[in-house]
């Protein structure tokens, strides 16, 4: 038999929930509801266990930063040992990290770059700090070896097939490398005839400038680097001139906006779109404040939501149907995802953020909108 615990609620806790101004035309039981479920929030031993080893959550995926390694002045590589539901990954796959920075969860995909099937278990990603990147500057510059950072299970289809193509072109530009590199680690024994066509501002400024060079140099793969500093960006004209048999080559390509848009443009013309494949890294801009719109998109309901009421609440208010085993001390019964906007931690007070294709999950019964959002329900 499973025993429930409870966290005890302060006098002052339990006042300002019954105090708390009701929205219009909602009964007191509302509140009351509140209360009991500030009272006897559902504790199981896997709770304390998650405390003691946050490796071992079933529930949450996490990881634990063992190493920090620079790889040129803006860019570093963390290897993390991940916990024990971490699944694998597909070189080439990328990973969303989410990480907790002044109170505030914000969550990031980064590529995979490591080899598979490591002795110690650990993964690695390689980040690149970019102006103004919150996450990634405090990746690059802050982290250290113990940081446990949340993880999801790697995902993406920018992957090389099981028998790479005879001929294989790799177009990277900056941390666009990132990918390509994942493959090359796993797969260049497999490659019979590679290059790999990469921009970066300067020759030092190239990530894995000493790996890459050293397979250049061995004769793996042919290694064109072009310095945008010096050699001026990469055109659609330069392609055939760097790369003389280009028609014959499948291509994967990862980099800037504009290097990706200018490739498919170029294909597209060419009429051999189905020989190009690309990643694209995705803005993170998310608004967070005090309350917002929250958007139940099964639903189709948009309402306005202050920052101290439940989702859970809200939805239900607004007569939407809310999954929840809460009231019956269920747990997780009202987890839902994340598409996107802020929510906050009504118990802790942290803000957990998410963009499209994040896959963040929430527990509605204990997040209020932290700015606008939506719900998949």
């Amino acid at each position: 038999m499973v025993r429930t615990l409870t966290l005890p609620v302060s006098h002052a806790d339990a006042v300002s929930i019954l105090e708390r101004p009701a929205a219009a035309g909602r009964p007191l039981r509302h509140g009351l509801s509140r209360l009991g479920r500030a009272l006897a929030t559902p504790l199981v031993p896997t709770d304390f266990l998650d405390l003691l080893d946050p490796l071992a959550s079933a529930v949450d995926l996490r990881g634990r930063v063992v190493e920090v390694r620079p790889e040129t002045a803006d860019a570093a590589t963390l290897v993390i040992k991940p916990g024990r539901a971490w699944r694998g990954h597909v070189p080439g796959q990328y990973v969303r990290i989410g990480v907790d920075i002044d109170g505030v969860r914000r969550w990031r995909a980064y590529s995979l770059t490591s080899h598979l099937g490591r002795a110690d278990g650990c993964i690695a990603i390689t980040v690149k700090a970019i102006p103004d990147g919150i996450v990634s500057n405090y990746l690059v510059r802050r982290a250290t070896p113990g940081l446990v950072v949340q993880l999801d299970q790697a995902t993406g289809d920018f992957t090389l097939p099981a028998r790479p193509p005879a001929h294989l072109l790799f177009i990277t530009g900056g941390s666009g490398i990132t990918p390509v590199m994942g493959m090359l680690r796993n797969a260049i024994d497999a490659m019979d005839d590679v290059v790999l066509l990469h921009s970066a501002p300067t020759a030092q400024d190239v990530i894995f400038a000493g790996e890459l060079r050293a397979l250049g140099g061995s004769g793996r793969l042919r290694l064109i680097e072009r310095h945008t500093d010096v050699d001026g960006m990469l055109g659609a004209s330069d392609l055939a001139e760097l790369v003389d048999d280009i028609g014959f080559r499948e291509v994967w390509a990862c980099g800037p906006t504009g290097m990706l848009d200018m490739l498919d443009a170029a294909w597209t013309a060419s009429g051999r779109t189905d020989v190009l494949h690309t990643e694209r890294f995705r803005p993170a801009i998310t608004a967070v404040g005090d309350g917002g719109t929250v958007t139940f998109t099964s639903s189709d309901v948009t309402v306005a939501a202050d920052g101290g009421t439940p989702l859970l609440d809200i939805g239900e208010a607004a007569g939407v149907l809310m999954p929840s085993g809460c009231r019956m001390g269920i747990c997780f019964g009202c987890v839902r995802p994340l598409r996107d906007g802020a929510v906050r931690d009504l118990r802790t007070g942290q803000v957990t953020e998410a963009i499209e294709g994040d896959g963040v999950l929430v527990q509605t019964c204990i997040s209020a909108a932290a700015g606008p959002c939506s719900i998949d329900v």
